[in-house]
Parts: structure tokens; sequence; C-alpha cells
């Protein structure tokens, strides 16, 4: 468990400055993969810290996501 946490502090500090698009892809999955494994242990555990740590990981993958999505078109 401390082995997933750690990773996900990781990706957590990552730069996320410059990236292509599929850069864009793999952090959204990556972080999604993060996001579920923290929920199973969240679930049996019930600490706080994870709750938050899911959070903020949730966070920036709504922001990767966002840029992923682009600007609707306007008529």
């Amino acid at each position: 468990m401390e082995k997933l946490i750690n990773e996900a502090q990781e990706f957590e500090n990552q730069n996320m400055k410059s990236l292509s698009t599929s850069d864009r892809v793999k952090i959204s999955r990556e972080a999604k993969r993060l996001i579920l494994a923290l929920n199973e242990y969240y679930k049996k555990k019930k600490d706080k810290n994870i709750m938050d740590l899911m959070k903020r990981l949730t966070k920036k993958k709504q922001k990767v996501e966002k840029r992923l999505k682009g600007r609707p078109l306007t008529a």
C-alpha cells in the first residue's frame, strides 16, 4: 500500500507543462488507475488522508481532461 501512495504522490508532483495529446491521454489513464486503486483501499480503511489524496488526483485529472476535450466551437 505504501508503494501505491508513493506512486500517487510522485504523480501529483509531476510537471504538467507542454504535454502532447498522447501524454495527456496517458496521464488521464494513469490518474484513473491510481484513483480507483486508492478507492479500494479507502473503502477498507476510511483514512482521511487517502480521501484527500484522491481528491487532489481527481482535480489534476479533470484539468488534463478539460484540455484534451478542447474548447467548444462557437457558431
